[in-house]
């Protein structure tokens, strides 16, 4: 079982709590907030996509490539190129 099925539910919660953050930055920008406000705003559903990307990227290494269970070479090579290429894109 993947980790975000196991995790589901949280991580859901998680996506949800950032919907909300996206909700209130539109909010505060149609009832003209000051761009500080906005900003910090903005800085918090950061902040919480950037955890949800931890929690993620975490399940990720420890499933795919940390598990001592993983018995194929191949499949901890697959999963850490798939991080890798994750990480490439969210550096640019």
């Amino acid at each position: 079982m993947s980790h975000t099925i196991r995790e589901q539910d949280k991580l859901l919660a998680r996506v949800r709590r950032i919907r909300g953050q996206m909700d209130g930055i539109e909010r505060a920008l149609l009832a003209e907030k000051s761009c500080g406000d906005v900003l910090h705003q903005i800085a918090a559903a950061r902040g919480a996509l950037t955890g949800l990307m931890r929690e993620v990227m975490e399940g990720h290494i420890n499933s795919h490539i940390a598990d001592p269970n993983i018995a194929s070479a191949a499949e901890r090579e697959q999963g850490a190129a798939e991080l890798v290429a994750v990480l490439r894109t969210y550096m640019k």
